[in-house]
């Protein structure tokens, strides 16, 4: 129902020139729900999807061409649990190593290595970076990401629940609430915290023309945000707030733990959705209105927007004139063109 309120509202607000050339047109259906979208510079004509019940598959040149990694056995699946996300190792070409985040069967996150070989994920290969036991089913984060030096991020939630009953996002001492960071080719190295008080970072990405990091971190009860660090301030230890502040606005008198705090970038209310999806800094050549332009959107009312960062602030903040409905994630291929990931299994790529 509020989506279609919002749609109706669209009808009646002008529509720039720019925004006009914007849309989204079909590219893949009859997948399960997806959960990520990726590429690696080694494989240019290749896309991968991430279903949630634990398998990868690709696709090449726009057609679905088989399956590339499938761990259906040892995952929990459903809510917010699954496969949730995959990267590539930048030196993929040469290592073939790429990584996935995942629930197990208890319900715990894993983070894990695994190789390639001949274009298939090498499922005996598995190697754990990373577990993190989970107090509840929700609230897992799940997105990973490599920097342009090679170290691999994992966005990790509080934990679930409500309110984050123990605290643990502001307590430097755990690692549920973080945005944690590794090279995961140095051996006997551990995981570095760069970010506490986030409550459900599902999907985070950073910009490839320049490094900088932008965060969707999911609300509580009224207030979505986005989250932004220039990527010379990444390795800064950073507090984002959590459950002191919900968005911009004050949550609870928890004790601010350490970091230095930093408000969003943006926030939209529960007015105009209920979950932020994270997207990407646009950097294709196909639809030259959006270049430079940081997507996101909400699950619940499919509201796409988009803004770009001029000396550290959101400007030109813009709905777009489409929605994808159910989207759980965006992803880019190879030429850094910009897609967008639904529950029901289909992914749309942005268009003019």
């Amino acid at each position: 129902m509020l989506a279609h309120v919002l749609a109706a509202v669209a009808l009646v607000l002008p529509v720039s020139q720019a925004q006009q050339q914007l849309s989204v047109r079909p590219f893949a259906k009859g997948l399960t729900a997806l959960t990520g979208i990726t590429s690696t510079p080694a494989e240019p004509r290749r896309l991968y999807a991430v279903e949630q019940v634990g398998r990868i598959c690709y696709f090449v040149n726009g057609r679905l061409r088989g399956t590339f990694l499938d761990i259906r056995d040892r995952i929990t699946s459903g809510g917010e649990q699954g496969l949730l996300s995959v990267a590539f190792h930048p030196a993929y070409a040469k290592n073939h190593h790429f990584y996935v985040n995942y629930t197990d069967r208890s319900g715990n996150t894993r983070v894990v290595e695994f190789r390639s070989r001949n274009g298939r994920g090498l499922k005996s290969s598995a190697r754990q970076l990373l577990f993190v036991r989970q107090p509840y089913a929700n609230h897992n984060g799940g997105q990973l990401q490599f920097d342009s030096s090679g170290l691999l991020y994992v966005g990790m939630g509080d934990g679930g629940s409500a309110g984050d009953p123990g605290n643990l996002a502001q307590r430097l001492s755990v690692k549920l609430g973080k945005l944690l960071r590794i090279d995961p080719l140095l051996r006997g190295t551990s995981w570095q915290t760069v970010g506490l008080g986030l409550r459900n970072p599902w999907r985070f990405s950073f910009d490839r023309a320049n490094g900088d990091l932008y965060i969707g971190d999911v609300g509580q009860g009224a207030w979505e945000e986005i989250d932004y660090r220039p990527q010379a301030q990444i390795g800064t230890l950073v507090n984002f707030g959590w459950k002191v502040y919900e968005g911009r606005t004050r949550y609870s008198n928890t004790p601010l733990g350490p970091g230095q705090l930093v408000a969003p970038v943006e926030v939209y209310s529960h007015d105009d959705g209920c979950s932020v999806t994270g997207g990407y800094v646009y950097r294709g050549k196909a639809v030259p209105a959006a270049t430079g332009r940081y997507f996101y959107g909400d699950y619940c009312s499919g509201i796409v927007w988009s803004f770009k960062i001029d000396a550290g602030r959101a400007t030109d903040v813009r709905r777009e004139p489409f929605q994808v409905q159910s989207l759980t994630s965006f992803g880019q291929d190879a030429a850094g063109e910009l897609y967008f990931a639904t529950e029901n299994g289909r992914i749309s790529k942005l268009s003019r």
